[in-house]
């Protein structure tokens, strides 16, 4: 009896793997009316199955993942989203509208099962597929860790969930009612499952580049050293038990699946250990460029699709895809995210100090000069200069009033994004660039292991790896080799700096709504409203006021059952053994 496959919420399309090297993860093909005999018969429907896979990895980091407009870092202190009424999805979830009968982002819960149960149904079928022994070993670890790696976003989104294993149900809207597991018991399955799929991928270098992006021994490394660092944060190592709920409910049961119950300092060895063995395996590094302009490797690192930095990727074909949704109005972009205040402020100077510290050079009258080059790579600020239709570089004005991008016009904050675009191609003059979205790369390694040594209290290993970061970002080194590192710092005051450091050089990669939350600074950061830049142009004098983004829709409310996301109530319907979080 021919048995039909039901995948996802409507008929999905799944890329083909061809013989050019834009072609995987390029072309679609519609497999959905086709049986599973018929898939699994077939050694091309067989690899264009497993790409359909590969096709979801990037849907949070989709820039356009709701309502073509935005994504998570629009609800973080880093970005205001362009909208801000009271439907819209990013609105709920920053202004603490968000409940489990109010969850406007199923897609949190069902986008990585639909793509669990696609692998499982992969492992099952794989023994019978008209494929060689070779190529059957490297499917199995390639399908396994796209299962880890759906997994993996389900734990940091809602701690304990489901584990399925290898079962495959009929489809994702069965009644499974099956209750979660714990939040231990997730990770020790999603570490163990990386360490099997280690050993049958090949190294990055054995893939030719038709099959760039795929996964790798490196980023079953990688991906192992982000889920311990997460399992060994304050938020699951422990802190869910400090907290006070508004609803108390099974409180005790509910944390031991969402997170650890009690903390254990050992867990930041095991995630200093998983960073360290991606170091250590000599596949990656940072792409370092000082020379053409201090930071340029910073920036042309995110226009090619594969470099020494890039773990695991998601290809895309030749586009402006970031352009059109970042640029400003003059550049005919859709200026989705305004970068704030509180992210600006955020950027030492190129001497590596502080804005607030003394001997930073900092100057109020005159604020963006002489910034960490990652600044301008980062962001568009009143007169930065970005291509135009021409493909010429031209002034962006921000300042108040001014025509096309100015504060009030049509930015809120005074800025706009530039991280990962071409400066010599804008929305206006449609000119594509060749690039991959960074879903795992070598400086989230080297911060993972910066933070988790230091939590150990190896100070002066995390020193050496947060002055790699900033060596390559383009900031002085200094007479004294520190690139404008204080001496001497303690635990406390380097995790600081180590924070600090994340959020700059990972800024609008889909980190920082992950980050506020297993830090456990939602509280402070996400309460109020962001921070713009009003400047005021007096002939030929800026005057630069900081500001709140004070406007209807855009207060931001965190309360602490937000350090999760609810189990949405369809779910919790559906599967009555199923636990919901706490304070939910």
């Amino acid at each position: 009896m021919k048995k039909y496959i039901i995948l996802c919420l409507a008929l999905y399309a799944v890329i083909s793997s061809c013989k050019k090297s834009s072609d995987f993860l390029d072309k679609t093909s519609d497999l959905s009316s086709l049986t599973e005999q018929e898939i699994f018969s077939d050694s091309t429907k067989t690899f264009q199955f497993l790409t359909g896979i590969y096709s979801d990895v990037k849907f949070s980091f989709n820039k356009r993942r709701w309502d073509n407009q935005g994504n998570l870092e629009s609800t973080t202190d880093d970005m205001e989203y362009r909208f801000y009424g009271g439907t819209q999805r990013i609105v709920i979830l920053y202004s603490g509208a968000v409940s489990p009968g109010n969850f406007p982002i199923q897609d949190q819960w069902t986008t990585p099962y639909k793509n669990i149960r696609r692998a499982n149904m992969l492992l099952t079928h794989l023994p019978g597929t008209p494929l060689s022994a070779t190529l059957k070993r490297r499917i199995e670890g390639e399908a396994r860790f796209l299962r880890a790696w759906n997994y993996e976003y389900l734990i940091k989104s809602f701690g304990g969930v489901p584990l399925l294993k290898d079962t495959v149900f009929s489809d994702i809207y069965t009644n499974i009612d099956v209750p979660r597991n714990t939040y231990e018991e997730c990770v020790n399955y999603i570490t163990s499952e990386l360490d099997a799929c280690e050993k049958l991928l090949p190294s990055p270098t054995e893939y030719e580049e038709r099959d760039y992006g795929r996964a790798t021994k490196g980023a079953c490394l990688a991906l192992k050293s982000r889920v311990l660092l997460y399992a060994a944060s304050p938020l699951f190592n422990g802190g869910m038990s400090l907290l006070q709920y508004r609803n108390s409910e099974n409180l005790a049961e509910k944390i031991k699946v969402a997170g650890y119950p009690a903390a254990d300092n050992s867990r930041w060895q095991k995630a200093a250990d998983a960073a360290k063995a991606v170091m250590n395996s000599g596949y990656y590094d940072l792409v370092l460029d000082n020379t053409t302009k201090p930071g340029y490797g910073f920036y042309s690192m995110f226009l090619t699709r594969k470099n020494q930095e890039y773990i695991f990727f998601a290809n895309l074909a030749p586009n402006i895809d970031i352009e059109q949704y970042y640029n400003p109005p003059s550049r005919t972009g859709g200026y989705y995210g305004y970068p704030t205040h509180n992210f600006v402020n955020t950027f030492p100077m190129k001497n590596g100090k502080a804005i607030t510290e003394t001997g930073s050079g900092y100057n109020p009258l005159n604020p963006y000069l002489n910034r960490d080059p990652r600044f301008a790579y980062s962001i568009i600020y009143n007169g930065s200069k970005y291509s135009n239709k021409t493909a010429a570089l031209e002034d962006v004005w921000t300042y108040d009033g001014a025509a096309q991008d100015g504060y009030n016009v049509m930015t809120v904050t005074g800025y706009y994004c530039r991280k990962m675009c071409d400066e010599k191609t804008s929305n206006a003059n449609k000119i594509n660039t060749a690039r991959g979205l960074p879903l795992l790369r070598y400086a989230e390694i080297l911060l993972n292991y910066a933070e988790a040594i230091n939590e150990t209290g190896n100070i002066s290993e995390a020193y050496t790896t947060i002055q790699k970061i900033r060596e390559r970002a383009g900031i002085d080194k200094g007479i004294d080799g520190m690139y404008g590192l204080k001496s001497n710092m303690n635990k406390d005051v380097m995790r600081e700096i180590i924070r600090n450091e994340r959020r700059i050089e990972l800024g609008f990669e889909d980190h920082r709504f992950f980050d506020v939350r297993r830090w456990m600074i939602g509280m402070t950061v996400l309460n109020g409203f962001n921070k713009a830049m009003k400047i005021t142009k007096t002939g030929s004098t800026y005057t630069y006021n900081e500001i709140d983004v004070e406007a209807a829709g855009r207060l931001r409310i965190f309360r602490p059952e937000m350090y999760l996301l609810p189990i949405y109530r369809e779910e919790i319907t559906k599967s009555p053994k199923m636990l919901q979080n706490p304070g939910w």
